[in-house]
C-alpha cells in the first residue's frame, strides 16, 4: 500500500476528517443563521421606514386631498435615491409616481410585500423591492416601497463569506489531518518495525518513543515494561534450565553411584541397606528442590492470591519461632523474637510460614559467628506506618552489597556457602512469596551478620478480634 493510501487509512486522518465535516456543517449553520437575522432586521427597519412615509403622505391628503398628494410624491420621486411611489385612481390608473409596473393585482393587496417591479425612464430591468399599499378615501391608493438592492447585495457578500470561509476552512483542515496523519503513522511505523525485530527474538529491543508524553508515548511505555518484564523471565528460564542442568548433575550422579553401590553389595544387608538410604536421602533432596521450584513459580504466577486472608501476623511469626526453637537449641544456637502483636496482613499462612521458615534456616546454618561463638538468631515484626516489617537477622560472616541482589536468584550460591548442604532456593522461594504477599524483600548488613527484612502491606483490621489459623510449615529442607 501506498503511503498516501496508508495516510487516508489512518485513524489520525478519520478523525480529523470527521471534525472537519462536522465544523463546517456547524459553520454553515451558523452563518446561516447571522444571514436570517440580518435579512429580517434589515425587513424591519424598511418596514419602519414604509410606514413612517405613509404616514407623512397621509397626513399631506388629509390636508390637501389628492392634488397635494400627488405633488408631494412627484417631488420626493425626483429626489436621488428616492424610495418607490405610486398614486392610482380607484380605477387603478395611475396618478403620480415613478414605478412603470408592478405583477397583476400588487395593488389591491394591502399590508406589507415582497414585489419586482420597473422604474419609469429607465430601460426595462426587473428589480425587488419591498413595498406596502395603503387605501385612501375615495378609493386612492398609495403604494410606497424601498428597494432591496443592498439587502440583496449584502446577501451575496455573506454567501461569498460563507462559501470562501468554507473552502479554506476545509483546505486548511484537510492539510493539518495529512500533516498528523503522517506524523502519527511515521511513529506507528516505527512501532511496527520494533514490535516485528521484537517477535523474531530480539527481546533487548524497544519501542521508541517521542517524548511528548501523549497517548502513544503511554502506550509504548508500558509495552516496554511489558517486554522488560518478558524478556527477564525468558532469561530466569534459560538460566533456571541451565543451573537445574549444572546443579542437578552431582546429586544425579551421587544417586546413580549409590544404586550401583546395592547392587555391588555382593549380598551383604549391611551394605545394601546403607547404600539404599543413601539413594533415599539423594531422592529426597531432589523432590526437596523440584518442591521448592513449583513453588516458587507457583508464587510468580499469582497462584494462591485469591486466597489471602486477614491474620495477625505477628502470630503466624510467633508459631515459626516456636518451631525453630527446639532445633536450634540443638545446635547450640538460639531465636530470640521482638514481635509486636495485632497487626492485620492479606496472608497465606501456609506461604508465609514456608518462606519465614527459610530465612530462620538460613540464618541457623550461615550465622554462625566467628570463633565458635553461639550463634543467634533474632526475628521481630514491628508496623511501620501502613507496611510490616518482619526482619531476620543473624551474626554470621553476611553477604556482600555486591551479591546480595544475585543470592535472590535461583541455584545462586555463594564460595563460603558450597561447602553446606542447600540447593540456592530458599531466598528466590521467600522473595516470590513476599511478590505474592504485594511486599519485598531486602538484605541488609547486620554489622556484624544479615538482616533479611520481609516488607508487607497492612490490610484493613476486620470487625472484632483477628482470627489466626495455625500455621506449622514444615522446617526448610536444602533450600
Amino acid at each position: 500500500m501506498t503511503i498516501v493510501g496508508k495516510l487516508f487509512r489512518t485513524t489520525a486522518f478519520k478523525l480529523s476528517l470527521a471534525y472537519l465535516v462536522i465544523f463546517a456543517v456547524g459553520a454553515g449553520v451558523v452563518l446561516g443563521g447571522i444571514d436570517w437575522d440580518v435579512n429580517q432586521l434589515l425587513d424591519a427597519q424598511i418596514g419602519q421606514t414604509i410606514e413612517a412615509e405613509i404616514n407623512g403622505l397621509t397626513e399631506q391628503y388629509d390636508s390637501g386631498g389628492i392634488r397635494q398628494l400627488v405633488s408631494t410624491v412627484e417631488r420626493r420621486t425626483e429626489q436621488p435615491g428616492s424610495s418607490l411611489y405610486l398614486v392610482t385612481s380607484f380605477a387603478g390608473e395611475p396618478l403620480a409616481g415613478n414605478v412603470a409596473t408592478l405583477p397583476p393585482g400588487v395593488i389591491d393587496h394591502p399590508g406589507l410585500i415582497e414585489i419586482t417591479y420597473e422604474r419609469r425612464n429607465e430601460a426595462r430591468a426587473s428589480h425587488l423591492a419591498l413595498a406596502q399599499v395603503f387605501l385612501l378615501p375615495s378609493g386612492f391608493r398609495l403604494l410606497v416601497g424601498r428597494d432591496l438592492e443592498e439587502r440583496e447585495n449584502l446577501r451575496n457578500v455573506m454567501i461569498h463569506a460563507l462559501f470562501t470561509s468554507l473552502f479554506w476552512v476545509m483546505l486548511v483542515g484537510l492539510l493539518g489531518g495529512l500533516v498528523m496523519s503522517f506524523r502519527i503513522l511515521r511513529r506507528v511505523d516505527a512501532m511496527n518495525a520494533s514490535a516485528k525485530s521484537i517477535m523474531t527474538g530480539d527481546l533487548a529491543r524497544r519501542l521508541p518513543l517521542a517524548g511528548t508524553g501523549d497517548e502513544l508515548d503511554r502506550l509504548a511505555e508500558n509495552l516496554n515494561t511489558m517486554i522488560g518484564r518478558i524478556a527477564g523471565l525468558m532469561v530466569g528460564m534459560r538460566e533456571v534450565s541451565d543451573n537445574i542442568a549444572h546443579d542437578l548433575r552431582t546429586p544425579l550422579t551421587r544417586l546413580r553411584n549409590g544404586a550401583e553401590a546395592a547392587l555391588r553389595s555382593d549380598g551383604d544387608p549391611e551394605r545394601q541397606q546403607e547404600a539404599l538410604e543413601k539413594v533415599i536421602g539423594e531422592a529426597d533432596g531432589l523432590i526437596a528442590v523440584f518442591n521448592a521450584l513449583l513453588m516458587i513459580a507457583r508464587a510468580e504466577a499469582g497462584a494462591g492470591r485469591d486466597g489471602l486472608a486477614a491474620g495477625d501476623v505477628g502470630a503466624v511469626v510467633a508459631e515459626v519461632v516456636e518451631l525453630y526453637e527446639p532445633s536450634a537449641e540443638e545446635e547450640g544456637a538460639s531465636v530470640r523474637s521482638e514481635i509486636e502483636p495485632g497487626v492485620p496482613v492479606l496472608l497465606n499462612r501456609e506461604l508465609l510460614g514456608q518462606a519465614l521458615a527459610n530465612l530462620i534456616d538460613n540464618a541457623l546454618k550461615y550465622g554462625l559467628p566467628s570463633g565458635g561463638a553461639p550463634a543467634e538468631v533474632a526475628v521481630s515484626v514491628r508496623r511501620a506506618g501502613e507496611r510490616v516489617e518482619i526482619a531476620v537477622a543473624d551474626r554470621g560472616a553476611g553477604i556482600p552489597a555486591a551479591d546480595r541482589a544475585r543470592v535472590l536468584d535461583r541455584f545462586v550460591r555463594l564460595e563460603g556457602s558450597r561447602s553446606r548442604p542447600g540447593s540456592g532456593l530458599g531466598l528466590s522461594l521467600a522473595t516470590a512469596i513476599a511478590r505474592l504477599h504485594g511486599g519485598d524483600l531486602a538484605l541488609d548488613d547486620n554489622g556484624p551478620g544479615l538482616r533479611v527484612t520481609m516488607t508487607l502491606p497492612v490490610a484493613a483490621a476486620p470487625s472484632g478480634a483477628v482470627r489466626v489459623a495455625r500455621a506449622r510449615p514444615e522446617p526448610a529442607r536444602q533450600a
